[in-house]
């Protein structure tokens, strides 16, 4: 499989949609609507944009379903360590996935469940 690397504008929106989803420590679900625009921006633009886009927007609703599961368990007293692991995990993954995309390579978030493809 000899792909050609991206271009360096499809890279970077490639990467502005997996950082997009820092807007949720300033916005309610920032987390989503970030990925969520920038992919519907740009994902006319080349087929690595789109496909990070989404995989940008699968990821932020996956830990939005399971930051909200570590909430309703915070009544059984782990959902504080959850939601503690969630945000590390979560902040490690969407830093990981930017430096891929801006090498050009295609980022798989493990835990994510696939509702966009």
């Amino acid at each position: 499989m000899n792909q050609e690397r991206p271009g360096k504008q499809e890279r970077m929106w490639a990467i502005a949609a997996h950082l997009a989803a820092f807007a949720g420590l300033v916005i309610p679900l920032g987390n989503v609507l970030g990925p969520l625009i920038v992919w519907l921006i740009k994902r006319e633009e080349g087929a690595f944009v789109d496909s990070q886009g989404k995989e940008a927007l699968n990821f932020a609703i996956s830990v939005t379903i399971y930051g909200a599961i570590s909430m309703l368990l915070i009544f059984l007293f782990v959902g504080v360590l959850l939601l503690f692991a969630l945000f590390v995990f979560w902040v490690v993954a969407v830093i990981m996935a930017a430096v891929s995309a801006n090498d050009g390579i295609p980022y798989r978030y493990p835990l994510t469940l696939r509702f966009i493809t």
